[in-house]
């Protein structure tokens, strides 16, 4: 028997057992949803020892109804499953919440050297060597459109310290001279693989370091220490408690950070159901049997086993990067067709197929395919990074390669982002049984999506950007990930856009109506997409994803309700109530 299955029967059976003693906890008078197979919508639910023991209507709830039960009206509220992240960078998003931030607004070159002067100034008791880290910088957004920054946009700050400003797209890193300096970065450096020093006409570095070309700087940074580990940790929890996160994937880990969790799991603060991948890397040297090695190492000593009701850690992933990002001014991402270039002028542009499709895929075909045999030996389930459509070939080419062997059978990969795809790969998702983790927010017009990226492309690739409700619509399990902290934290914004594929309202007339002519997703399907299918990628979809007799009780409370108000509203929907495992961890003010 699957074990999966298994798991579940288990849980069904417990349930069973006494199901008239009484609950722990009852809500009754709701709007359930409950993400089943039906996408049913009950009256009431029961909680036992952390487990959902009834869903049904109120008189079906009164047997459960001791004198010690807790009851909850609910008065009309929508009760839905807590919501599962299957890609953010918790530890990174709760740093930058501590960080010097430019809060991914679209800024003149004038007001990103104020922003950052303003850190410099308020900073008074660090001296000349202590790196400035400023982060949540919204590079594609700069003002006006294709505006340059450099190390001299920086050097014009008044300071001695070496400043790094990392992009919110994770992508870039700009340095002023002084951080250049000590990067060992020359004339005659060269790229490092994967990645790019930016340089101008004379061939010298700008100060734009892109993908791997970071690590020149970011390792000069000094660590985390232990203190401010764990209040990232704690941070990003708080964050994710007020959103109605119960589980989330941190799709790019570190021994640091979950030694910061597994900390906050000793203390008894563990607020969500933690899973990690670990990175795979071949660029240093490593082969694909030493880095899956490391990873068992790092699983060896996080991983807690088995899911219990209380949230614990599980390091089940591997994450791998094929490429970066498609937008300008990086370009990337691996693509099949060259980048446009304007062979004409700012007054006639003429955009014609340049001399570029990007970088080589970071792994090479036959790598990818021997380190996804390695992972499937393993039992590890891989989480790839694809941003361009070459990206996502190569990709699904290797997995279609590894569904031939036994050990591959098994495996639940995993493609995020996807923000371009070839139309013939978009039945290969199904075909494969692979899940492409969206972004949602993305789908909306804004400076990565329009003056970023859309002469870049051309018409006919630029109608297929972002192809949430094309993918699904060709059969994919479609399964959300934020990308905290590439995009603030806002994860019914982001069900919005999947929606709607609308900027706010406040994003300005030019980014007004929607990305292209793609619909947007149903409702229904956004909503299982970070609930039920997410679950599935974190192999919890017996335990977690939907509200049925047996599964944990993870879930949340809405001030609205998801399918009745107007689509725009949905941004503006706050949690009320955030339970994981039967034990409430947020309560706001409103919830009675």
């Amino acid at each position: 028997m699957n074990r999966h299955v298994a798991a579940l029967t288990l849980a069904l059976a417990a349930s069973a057992q006494g199901a008239e003693a009484p609950a722990d906890t009852v809500y009754r008078n709701g709007y359930i949803y409950t993400v089943d197979a039906k996408d049913s919508v009950r009256q009431a639910l029961a909680v036992r020892a952390g487990r959902i023991v009834y869903v049904g209507d109120n008189a079906g709830a009164k047997p459960l109804t001791g004198r010690k039960t807790k009851v909850i009206d609910l008065h009309g509220r929508m009760l839905m499953p807590g919501l599962i992240d299957g890609h953010m960078h918790p530890q990174s998003g709760g740093s930058r919440l501590l960080n010097c931030s430019l809060d991914y607004e679209a800024l003149t070159v004038a007001q990103f050297q104020s922003r950052i002067q303003a850190c410099l100034d308020k900073d008074k008791k660090s001296d000349a060597s202590r790196w400035l880290v400023v982060v949540n910088w919204f590079q594609q957004g700069m003002l006006p459109d294709g505006v340059e920054t450099t190390a001299a946009t920086l050097d014009a700050l008044k300071t001695e310290r070496p400043v790094i400003v990392r992009s919110s797209f994770g992508h870039s890193a700009l340095l002023n001279s002084k951080a250049v300096q000590l990067a060992g970065i020359k004339r005659d450096t060269p790229d490092p693989a994967g990645g790019k020093i930016t340089r101008d006409a004379k061939g010298d570095a700008t100060g734009l370091l892109e993908d791997a070309a970071q690590d020149m700087a970011m390792n000069l940074l000094p660590p985390l220490t232990v203190a401010e580990n764990l209040a990232a940790s704690k941070a990003a929890l708080a964050a994710m408690r007020k959103q109605g996160i119960t589980s989330f994937l941190d799709a790019y880990t570190d021994p640091e950070t979950m030694t910061a969790f597994a900390d906050l799991h000793k203390q008894g603060k563990l607020t969500a159901r933690a899973h990690f991948a670990v990175l795979i890397d071949l660029d240093k040297g490593a082969t694909p049997q030493s880095a899956v090695a490391e990873l068992l190492k790092q699983q060896k000593q996080f991983d807690q086993g088995p899911t219990r009701v209380a949230p614990s850690m599980q390091v089940r992933h591997a994450k791998l990067f094929m490429d970066g990002v498609i937008s300008a001014p990086a370009f990337t991402g691996t693509m099949l067709e060259p980048y446009l270039v304007n062979k004409g002028t700012a007054d006639k542009p003429d955009w014609q197929p340049g001399p570029s499709t990007g970088p080589a895929s970071y792994f090479a075909p036959e790598a990818l395919k021997a380190t996804l045999a390695e992972l499937a030996q393993a039992h590890i389930d891989p989480h790839i990074h694809v941003d361009g459509d070459r990206a996502v070939r190569e990709s699904l080419d290797a997995i279609e390669y590894l569904r031939s062997t036994p050990a591959g059978k098994d495996v639940r990969p995993a493609l995020a982002h996807d923000e371009i795809v070839a139309p013939a790969d978009y039945p290969r998702f199904a075909q494969l049984d692979v899940t492409p983790v969206l972004s949602f927010q993305w789908a909306k017009p804004a400076p990565d999506t329009v003056g970023a990226l859309k002469d870049y492309m051309g018409p006919q690739r630029y109608a297929l950007v972002e192809p949430q409700a094309l993918l699904l619509n060709a059969g994919a399990r479609i399964a959300f990930g934020s990308d905290w902290p590439v995009d603030p934290l806002d994860e019914w914004f982001a069900l919005k856009v999947g929606v709607t594929r609308t900027a706010a309202p406040n994003a300005g007339k030019e980014y007004a109506g929607t990305l292209g002519t793609q619909p947007g997703m149903p409702r229904a399907a956004v909503l299982r997409a970070i609930t039920l299918n997410a679950a599935y990628t974190l192999r919890q979809e017996a335990l977690t994803g939907s509200l049925e007799p047996g599964k944990l009780a993870d879930m949340i409370v809405l001030d609205r309700n998801f399918f009745t108000i107007p689509a725009e509203d949905i941004a503006n929907i706050r949690v009320l109530q955030t339970m994981v495992g039967g034990k409430i961890v947020y309560q706001a003010k409103g919830m009675r």
